[in-house]
């Protein structure tokens, strides 16, 4: 686990920059990283909250989901999250979200779980499509052939049999 002890944390205002080889963060069904990861954020403490505020960049390596090829996606983002500990301000029951709910992590054992807290912010920049190029022609329904590459001669037009009649009381008139 990639951690920050934050019982080592003395000043009101710290500073943490390191660079993590791609293979520590491993992974995902989503996306897998491939270059190394620089994360540097200042820390803020209040007593037991700590407010990160920085960056990550790296890069990532998706699948386009039109031809299911893998290509590189470019990560540089920057966050702000407060950190409480587990129990604090979770109210039971129902209660409206407010705006600062949205970057209100939580830590237990004075520690910050920092491979999650990249994981996070990987997945907030990923796109709801994953395309490797705009003009991808994807995948032939038919064969599987990738149209990028080659063209097939697969008939895509697909003609649902159950209006068959429709069409030949349309051919009669």
């Amino acid at each position: 686990m990639l951690a920050l002890n934050l019982s080592t944390i003395r000043k009101a205002q710290d500073r943490f920059e390191q660079e993590y080889p791609a293979e520590a963060l491993g992974a995902t069904d989503d996306f897998r990283v491939v270059a190394p990861v620089s994360l540097v954020f200042d820390i803020f403490k209040d007593k037991q909250q700590f407010r990160l505020a920085g960056r990550v960049n790296t890069t990532l390596e998706l699948t386009c989901s039109r031809c299911l090829e893998p290509f590189v996606w470019p990560v540089d983002v920057t966050f702000d999250l407060r950190y409480v500990p587990l129990g604090v301000e979770q109210a039971s029951g129902e209660r409206e979200i407010e705006d600062d709910d949205m970057t209100t992590a939580y830590y237990e054992n004075d520690v910050i779980d920092l491979g999650q807290l990249m994981q996070e912010q990987f997945y907030l920049t990923l796109p709801m499509k994953p395309l490797h190029s705009d003009q991808c022609r994807g995948l032939c329904p038919v064969c599987g052939t990738n149209l990028n590459r080659e063209a097939c001669d697969c008939k895509t037009q697909w003609q649902d049999p159950r209006l068959a009649a429709l069409r030949a009381l349309k051919k009669e008139s």
